[in-house]
């Protein structure tokens, strides 16, 4: 009897060393290959097109082309893509992007050697694998609205440190129209201040600094 194809995985991170070691893993299974690799997003586009994998790991933070970019541009062409999200990072923001782009499922970093291999096996066969930890930190904030792209303008000179009115004059707003946008960030990060309201934005990797 013949035994089914082993699955077949596209590895893209941006560290040399992860990527071995997650190659390493893979290749030591029976019923999984490695298909390739790739060192940043703009590469996992490419390298998915060529391979069509049956299941890519790519990380969520790299350079040139993020991973939760990469994968909108993966899913837009291919929206059956079976792609797992690794992070090192719980921030809630960068992983609802993911949950919306289509991401099949999420590794934490810290538990990789405990969950790879059983992640890859449930999301090839059409399983939603998201860690407890990231589920919770997205229930947490699933009923709040996100943030209009002027309310992150506004927090992120709020984060450099200016005041209402210097935000005002680099936006060429009424400073009036910059409290109102900071009352509606305060209350949909439900912070208590404006400092807060940064250190939850960070927090959560809605801004970066």
């Amino acid at each position: 009897m013949e035994s089914p194809r082993p699955i077949s995985v596209l590895v893209v991170d941006d560290h040399p060393l992860l990527r071995a070691g997650l190659g390493e893993a893979i290749s030591s299974q029976d019923d999984m290959r490695l298909a390739g690799e790739a060192s940043n997003g703009r590469e996992a586009v490419e390298r998915y097109q060529e391979l069509r994998p049956d299941v890519t790991i790519m990380d969520i933070a790299m350079p040139e082309l993020d991973g939760v970019a990469a994968l909108q541009r993966i899913r837009g062409e291919h929206s059956d893509a079976r792609v797992i999200m690794l992070t090192t990072y719980k921030g809630d923001a960068q992983i609802l992007r993911a949950v919306q782009a289509g991401a099949a499922g999420f590794l934490l970093k810290s538990t990789l050697r405990r969950e790879l291999l059983d992640t890859v096996r449930g999301v090839h066969i059409g399983q939603r694998r998201i860690p407890p930890e990231i589920a919770m930190e997205l229930a947490q904030h699933m009923g709040q609205g996100p943030l209009s792209p002027r309310e992150m303008e506004v927090l992120n000179h709020a984060a450099g440190g200016n005041s209402n009115r210097r935000i005002a004059e680099h936006l060429s707003i009424s400073e009036e129209t910059v409290k109102a946008h900071m009352k509606n960030v305060l209350s949909k990060l439900a912070a208590n201040d404006r400092t807060h309201a940064v250190t939850i934005a960070l927090k959560r990797g809605i801004i970066t600094i």
